[in-house]
């Protein structure tokens, strides 16, 4: 149970950790004057993050931890 719960909060953090770069890329391409591409940068990176986060939450709830 325990080593669940631990993967879940890795997931979670990953998850997170995934959307800051993505937010950190994102900003120093708009400061290059490319909008659109940091934009796509911006955007891959909340689908992927939030996907993994999420799939973090949901393993923590299959398992009663929240």
């Amino acid at each position: 149970m325990r080593t669940l719960w631990l993967i879940a909060k890795g997931l979670e953090g990953l998850g997170m950790v995934i959307v800051l770069i993505g937010l950190v890329m994102s900003i120093n391409l708009g400061f290059q004057e490319e909008g659109l591409k940091s934009m796509a940068y911006e955007g891959y990176a909340l689908l992927i993050g939030g996907g993994i986060f999420l799939a973090g939450m949901l393993l923590e709830r299959r398992i009663g931890a929240r």
